[in-house]
């Protein structure tokens, strides 16, 4: 038996519609009404409990509905003062109570709903970066708070000392500037010239053991940032430049003393650009291009690794852009070659066997045309190769085949492994007789 009376569900049901419903139901969604109810009075219990009151409140209703998952109501909190009335149960025994109002139904029900009452919400924002205070509009400037001192407050302020002051009527427009000492601003000059020196070795090694080692250099990495961007956007087909930003970028994440995580969302774009861009340098020969894109993915790879617990989207993003390079069929087989490596530089092996050995059978089509035509044979062969390395990085950790396994791949394992990564990779596999990497990949 029910605390719910079961004639308050029959009544609801014929609201709705639904005549002659049956006793048992009837019983069953009462006992399951009074369940919610008990469920909701004791998460509102909780909230009452942490705020260290004794009065059960609206608010604390409000809060169960939404822990659980239940679309809160709206309109019956009232924001009216309370009128307290006064009643004299005998001498010496005043009585308070709250003045019940009148209210006329048919102006109540006719009014217009009330707003939804917006949540409360959060943000935040840089106060300083490394000592320094952006120009944002949430900071107020030098200027401001000089006005501000000097702003006449009060009711009987004098407007005067406010036009003295230059906040009358005056609309002021403040600047934030990052003042840098001469010392700075000469060692940075010198810095960047040493690493574009391409007719010393020994500057640019200097500068980049300057960058890696030196403490005092905090002011200095935004515009060390900037630096790279601007020369990778300008000098794609430079690939002496792209390399020596990169080692410049490696350098001050190399860099114990810096505090580089605010910077890294901008120093990423440069980074992919030379490890997926579809063009990089203006020269034939592929080895300086391929090599520029092996020390990208290291890079790429060492700030996943060092500043993935201040940026838990970083990993996801950098390999989700590189997945999408490599499931282009339009861009370049030297886009795919970075994608390939950086995707496994990020990720690890949990990478190859999640994401790229699914989609190996489809590119299989277009890797095999691209090693049948001669012009774009030498990158797609880049291609290939990288894709057996990145997939014998499986075998890290993996105990050897026991007795009872082939020595080399037969027929039917071949057959098994080519319809999985396509018939190029297949065929390395079994010329270089790597057994345990063809099962690793078809239990991936």
């Amino acid at each position: 038996m029910s605390v719910w009376n079961p004639d308050n569900i029959r009544d609801v049901a014929e609201s709705v519609g639904i005549n002659n419903l049956n006793h048992d139901v009837t019983e069953n969604l009462a006992r399951d009404v009074e369940y919610r109810v008990a469920q909701v009075l004791e998460e509102a219990l909780k909230s009452m409990r942490h705020a260290k009151r004794t009065i059960l409140t609206t608010q604390d209703i409000s809060l169960a509905l939404r822990n659980l998952d239940v679309e809160p109501l709206y309109g019956y909190e009232s924001l009216r003062p309370l009128r307290f009335g006064e009643a004299s149960l005998g001498p010496g025994q005043p009585l308070f109570y709250v003045e019940d109002e009148e209210v006329d139904f048919e102006k109540l029900i006719n009014a217009p709903l009330p707003k939804v009452p917006r949540e409360v919400t959060f943000t935040g924002h840089w106060l300083a970066v490394e000592g320094v205070q952006p120009s944002i509009p949430q900071n107020p400037s030098s200027s401001d708070s000089r006005n501000l001192e000097l702003t006449s407050k009060g009711p009987n302020a004098n407007s005067t000392l406010a036009a003295m002051s230059g906040t009358g009527d005056v609309t002021v427009k403040p600047l934030v500037k990052h003042v840098l000492s001469k010392e700075l601003q000469l060692y940075f000059e010198k810095v960047c010239s040493a690493i574009l020196d391409a007719n010393s070795e020994e500057f640019r090694t200097s500068g980049y053991s300057s960058l890696r080692e030196d403490p005092g250099l905090h002011q200095l990495v935004p515009y060390f940032n900037q630096f790279i961007a601007e020369k990778v956007t300008h000098n794609l087909n430079s690939i002496f430049t792209l390399t020596q930003v990169m080692h410049m970028a490696e350098a001050l994440v190399q860099n114990s003393s810096l505090y580089v995580d605010p910077y890294i969302p901008s120093l990423v774009p440069s980074i992919l650009t030379c490890l997926i861009g579809r063009q990089l340098g203006n020269t034939p020969d592929l080895a300086e291009q391929f090599a520029l894109r092996d020390l990208a993915a290291s890079l790429l790879g060492h700030i996943a690794k060092k500043y993935s617990h201040s940026s838990h989207m970083l990993k996801p993003r950098l390999v989700r852009s590189c997945l999408k390079t490599f499931l282009d069929p339009s861009k370049p087989f030297g886009s795919h070659y970075g994608a390939v490596i950086g995707m496994q530089a990020v990720g690890g092996a949990e990478v190859v066997r999640v994401l790229i050995i699914p989609n190996l059978s489809d590119y299989a089509k277009l890797l095999s045309d691209g090693v049948e035509d001669s012009a774009r044979r030498p990158a797609a062969e880049r291609v290939l190769n990288a894709l057996v390395a990145v997939l014998t990085s499986l075998l890290a950790g993996q105990p050897a085949l026991a007795n009872g396994h082939p020595a080399a791949v037969t027929d039917e394992l071949r057959s098994k492994l080519t319809e999985k990564v396509g018939d190029l990779i297949a065929t390395r596999i079994a010329e270089a007789n790597e057994v345990q990497l063809a099962h690793c990949i078809l239990e991936a």
